[in-house]
This record gives C-alpha cells, structure tokens and sequence, in this order.
C-alpha cells in the first residue's frame, strides 16, 4: 500500500472523518495530544469515546460539537487578538518626533492548535500570530528583539528602511542566535498595512511554524473612525513534510469564530486588517456572505481599488477591507477554497443593533 498524501490525512469533516487522524497529526508534528493537568476549561478538548470529528460546512461547528481548544493553556485567545493593537511604549524623541518602542521574545511553545492536537510552535510573544503592532506615519521606531528559542531568528519587516535593519542573513547584525539580542530601529514609512516574519532559512519552516505578525502605519492624517480589527489568514502543517497544510486558520485556531463568532453592530463602519502569511499554498482568499467591501491593497491608498465580496492574496500580499452591515443578523465569511474552508479557514460575523 502506497503512503498515505496529504489530502487523505486532512482534519475535519472533508478529512477522512475521524478525530484518530486528529491525533496521529499531533504525533507526527512530535507533540504529545493528552489533557492539561487541572484543566477545568469546559471548552478543553478532553478524551472522549470515539472522538468524531465533524463536517466544517454550514451546518455550524467544525470538531465534536462543544469542543473546542484551551486557550487558556495556549495563552492567547482569537476573539481578543482580533482588536488588540500593541502600540508599545511612547515617548518624544530629540527631534520632537514620537519614540514608539516594543520588546519582542521569540520562544519555543506547544500550542494546541485543535482538540486533543498539540503544535511545536516557534513564536513572536508565545502567540500566533504575533503581536499587531500599530504605529503612526513618521513615528521613529525601535524594536528590541530578544530570542529565548533554542533556534536561531531574525524580524523581517516589511516596508522602507535602511539595509542593516533588514533582518535577513548576511547584513547588517544578520542572524539572532538563541540567547542573543538586538534592536532594530527605523522610521514609520510607508503608511499602510504590513507585516514581520522570521527570515532564517529555511524561511517556509519559520514561517509555518508561527513567527510572523501585522504591522501597520497609520497614514498620518489617519482614517475615518471604525470598528478594527486584525485577521491573519495561515496553516499548519502537521506532519512536517513541507507539502501542504493539515489544517487552515484566521488568528490562530482553526474554527474559532465558527464557536465564537466575530461581534458588530449593525450599520457600523468595520474596517478589518487582512494579512496573508500561508506557507505551503499558492493563494488565499476572503469572502463574506451577504454582503460587498471596499478593498484597500496593501492599505498605502486612500482610495479604495475595487467594490467586491471575494479578493485572492498571494503570500505575503495583505489589504484593508471596509464595510458595514445593514441588517442583522449571521453572515459567514471563509477561504473561497472548500478545502481550506472545511479545515478551518471559516467563521461568522454576527450582527447586532
């Protein structure tokens, strides 16, 4: 009998069906899918008789209904890393220009990345995705980058700056050993919505293990008052063979806001910040039911490029769509790709006067 692919080891109810599969993803990707010890999260993955897995259709929920992760445990939780925007610490630099400084850590962390399936993770702040930092346009930033990780790292990020603040191998400091440190410092520019990742090669590994995050420059006349919100589209790949994803995400966790749909009010003016950062696949994409956006390419516009309800991202490629809801009520949005829809990459928004 020939090995098994990829496809016919995806989770899921478009998976092969069965939350064993779940399990032996978890065993390959070297994690250990047994219970927190003292667990007393009602929402935990726990052992159970068959440990069926669900279809991810519309139908509602996506694993064994009522199951979801720990997020206490994982430390981070989807619903409030959709609008929490780290600003970091403010002061006025000799020039009278705003000083903004972070302090980020790289760390090794075991993430359950669905019930019962633990993930070695490499992260930016033990989260994935990494913290949303958020700047204004000509703000002079600095960023301390400490690596607590036993593997060596670096923070890309995207946008103008000088050569040696890069953070790729061979320039400026280059590589960040485990137990070393560095500050990249640079000027806010351009205004838009970007991104940081790791860029140690092998860079796909870096990638899909966690290390990456948004970074956004807000145009310095800023823009008009919405509800914001980050969504980092990603995967997991579980088996560790470099060929495809096992599992699709926003924010983390595979069909969180299928379990906890995203809250708005109706009429309101909602402004999401989408980032594509899915290794191992060409393109994704976002759409929504029921409704039509205003999209924004890489947000360093102020005009948007098209009216749509469906936009396709390559990696690395991000966008600003703007809309609002006039009626209330349920409205799905997911990967306009049943595969990845039916792994994870789907949820709710759910509107309310």
């Amino acid at each position: 009998m020939s090995a098994p692919s990829r496809r016919q080891l995806l989770i899921g109810g478009a998976l092969a069906g069965s939350a064993g599969l779940m399990m032996n993803a978890g065993r390959v990707a070297g994690a250990s899918p047994t219970e927190h010890p003292g667990d007393t999260n009602p929402g935990a993955a726990a052992p159970d008789g068959d440990g069926g897995v669900r279809h991810g259709g519309t139908s509602g929920a996506t694993f064994r209904a009522g199951r979801q992760v720990n997020h206490l445990a994982n430390g981070f939780h989807p619903t409030a890393m959709l609008r929490d925007f780290d600003y970091g610490t403010t002061s006025v630099s000799s020039d009278g220009r705003t000083l903004r400084e972070w302090e980020i850590f790289a760390a090794d962390e075991e993430i359950e990345v669905a019930p019962g399936v633990y993930y070695p993770a490499w992260t930016f702040n033990s989260r994935i995705p990494g913290p949303a930092l958020r700047c204004s346009e000509g703000d002079r930033l600095r960023v301390k980058f400490v690596n607590g990780s036993a593997h060596p790292h670096t923070m890309h990020f995207h946008g103008i700056h000088p050569a040696e603040m890069d953070g790729i191998p061979g320039v400026g400091r280059g590589i960040i050993e485990p137990g070393e440190s560095f500050t990249y410092e640079f000027d806010a520019t351009p205004f838009g919505l970007h991104l940081y990742h790791c860029h140690v090669s092998p860079l796909a590994e870096h990638i899909a293990r966690g290390m990456y995050g948004t970074f956004i420059v807000d145009p310095a006349q800023g823009r008009p008052a919405a509800d914001e919100m980050v969504m980092v589209m990603h995967g997991y790949n579980t088996t560790f063979d470099g060929q495809g994803n096992q599992l699709y995400a926003v924010n983390g966790i595979p069909f969180h806001y299928m379990h906890e749909p995203v809250q708005v009010k109706r009429g309101e003016l909602v402004r999401i910040y989408l980032v594509n950062i899915l290794e191992y696949d060409p393109i994704n994409s976002f759409h929504i039911h029921g409704n039509f956006f205003d999209y924004y390419p890489t947000g360093t516009r102020l005009e948007p490029s098209e009216f749509t309800d469906t936009i396709v991202q390559a990696q690395g490629q991000r966008g600003i769509c703007e809309l609002r809801f006039p009626h209330p009520g349920k409205y799905m949005f997911h990967a306009h790709k049943t595969e990845f829809a039916d792994l994870g990459w789907m949820g709710f928004f759910e509107v309310t006067e």
